[in-house]
């Protein structure tokens, strides 16, 4: 049964690494990978001198972090709100409700949200005109672009994320609200002494693991909403490697990139791995 699996994994993520040659080499595609030109650090040495790069690596960062953090901070806060709700079938539809976007591509989704943030017909803008707010480029404008990304990946995904709050929920021992509750503790104290340390296990360990995450800030979102106006502060590393790669046909360039990326990528999964087994005993193997 797993050899379906095995196959896609070596087919499609194995064999292709034998292209990470094009970045130590003038790569020209008539010449193929092993008879074009060996340059040995030269790409690597264009990339730090080129004029974008910080601003790209900067990008990355900002919308990376930011994702981390209210990706951590809203399936809390959801979890813990519908944790409250005594009804169990509104709990049942509430939670249906916020998971499904996560089941949508961004392929789908770019297009709503494009329609929703439209400066003209835009439902967004449309609001805000009734209060006499001029329309506002959403996806156009570099100061506002970071965190429409960053609201509507959370949007799309902090119902996922609640799963795992909530499941972490269940293991909390009831006999501790109980002994709270007659100690006099109200619900918001319940929450504070007893509720978020039985947490903080799921919490730290999913912060460490996010560590792994920093350099990849999206790029199927981003690549479906982001414009050339706004690749100031809109064009991440994914996005910089298609553009270079891809349109631009600079693959050698392009694969110094990613070849960079990836190898900072594999040393903070590895420091998060090793963080998640010192801080909350989590072990893959």
């Amino acid at each position: 049964m797993l050899l379906p699996a095995l196959a896609f994994a070596v087919l499609f993520c194995y064999i292709p690494m034998s292209g990470i040659v094009m970045a130590f080499q003038k790569f020209m595609p008539n010449k193929g990978l092993y008879g074009s030109p060996f340059i040995g650090f030269d790409n690597f040495d264009y990339l730090w001198n080129y004029p974008d790069i910080k601003r790209v690596l900067f990008n990355t960062l900002f919308i990376a972090v930011m994702k981390i953090a209210a990706g951590l901070f809203v399936p809390i806060t959801i979890a813990l709100l519908l944790n409250e709700l005594r009804k169990e079938w509104m709990k049942r539809t509430f939670q249906t409700l916020v998971y499904l976007p996560h089941f949508l591509s961004w392929v789908l989704l770019g297009g709503i949200i494009i329609d929703v943030l439209s400066p003209e017909t835009g439902m967004i803008n449309q609001f805000l005109g009734l209060f006499g707010v001029k329309p506002i480029f959403f996806l156009g404008n570099n100061h506002w672009f970071p965190y429409i990304m960053v609201i509507t990946d959370v949007w799309k995904e902090f119902g996922f994320g609640t799963i795992v709050y909530l499941a972490a929920l269940t293991a909390i021992s009831p006999h501790l609200y109980e002994a709270a509750e007659i100690d006099g503790a109200s619900r918001w104290k319940q929450t504070l002494y007893v509720t978020l340390p039985g947490m903080m296990p799921i919490i730290v360990l999913m912060l460490t693991l996010n560590i792994g995450n920093v350099l990849n800030a999206g790029f199927d979102q981003i690549f479906n909403l982001y414009s050339p106006p706004v690749f100031e502060s809109g064009d991440i590393v994914d996005t910089f490697v298609f553009r270079m790669g891809v349109q631009n046909a600079q693959f050698a360039f392009a694969t110094a990139v990613g070849l960079l990326k990836s190898v900072v990528s594999f040393i903070l999964i590895a420091t998060s791995y090793f963080l998640a087994y010192r801080l909350a005993n989590y072990r893959v193997f």
